[in-house]
């Protein structure tokens, strides 16, 4: 059996990629950090490779890191399968995207303050990675703008989220020209989001790259600052634009015609949610009301 000690030391390592470092993180010498490293390297064979500064992990380095991974991710199932009768306490993992994460935290932060047994983590990341992070047991739920084709995990309808397009306050936005005349502010899914809500609410217009580009920025949260201070509009989902602050330098663009997207929620089909994970969703699902 591998010693966990040792176990420990070599994945802070192959984070750290650094002995001085590792050994401040642990609180241990840097002697004691190879010691260990040779320990382990007696029983498995070279797992390290340093040149200069840089360090990397052979073969056999990465097949140990994944197996303390494993090792990890066992633990949490255990943790989870015996206490999973406890609805108020205990760990629940969420990872979603940008927009509806902008919402739901706050609502985590409430429901914990109700609960203080529970801890709630949370994670912003793109669909893709909230899969992965799913699929990989580092959290239990996920909800992502793309119903997942993987038969090891279960989706089902969280809500419904309409693209909105966003422009400063007091502006009127009659036709294709007068967002030419205010420009656009990018963001990474902006001119995916910008041509299937534009393409609705202004038919037959030159597209999206006929408009000039006033700003980017890859932050969701920050998308709104520039148009609040009136230089130029966006197109982005509801939750995004709700949870900005400075609503009153704002407005939403009305009109008879909608882009709504659904938004998933997915976790392992082969086991159960623990109690604690289904009353998160039940909270959050009530506050949605969906």
């Amino acid at each position: 059996m591998i010693n966990p000690q040792w176990l420990h030391t070599f994945a802070v390592l192959s984070e750290m990629k650094n002995f001085t470092r590792t050994a401040e993180r642990l609180g241990i010498t840097q002697a004691a950090v190879s010691q260990q490293m040779r320990q382990l390297e007696q029983q498995h064979g070279q797992l390290l490779l340093r040149r200069g500064r840089e360090m990397t992990l052979t073969p056999a380095g990465l097949a140990l890191l994944q197996y303390h991974q494993e090792i990890q991710h066992a633990e949490n199932r255990l943790q989870i399968r015996l206490t999973e009768c406890e609805s108020t306490c205990g760990d629940v993992g969420l990872v979603s995207t940008g927009s509806i994460g902008l919402r739901l935290y706050p609502l985590l932060l409430d429901m914990q303050q109700q609960h203080p047994g529970l801890v709630l983590r949370h994670r912003f990341a793109p669909d893709p990675e909230v899969v992965e992070a799913v699929l990989s047991n580092k959290f239990e739920l996920g909800i992502t703008n793309i119903k997942p084709d993987d038969a090891r995990l279960n989706a089902s309808c969280f809500t419904k989220e309409p693209l909105e397009l966003v422009v400063p306050a007091g502006k009127t936005i009659q036709r294709w020209q007068d967002l030419v005349d205010l420009g656009f502010i990018d963001h990474p899914d902006g001119r995916a989001m910008a041509t299937r809500l534009l393409s609705r609410v202004f038919p037959g217009n030159p597209g999206i790259s006929s408009l000039p580009i006033s700003g980017f920025t890859n932050q969701v949260s920050l998308l709104l600052a520039p148009v609040a201070r009136g230089l130029g509009f966006t197109v982005l989902p509801h939750f995004a634009r709700s949870s900005f602050a400075e609503q009153a330098a704002i407005s939403v663009v009305s009109s008879e015609v909608a882009v709504v997207d659904t938004l998933w929620l997915i976790h392992r089909r082969e086991w159960p949610l623990s109690s604690r994970a289904e009353r998160v969703v039940a909270f959050l699902r009530g506050q949605l009301k969906c």
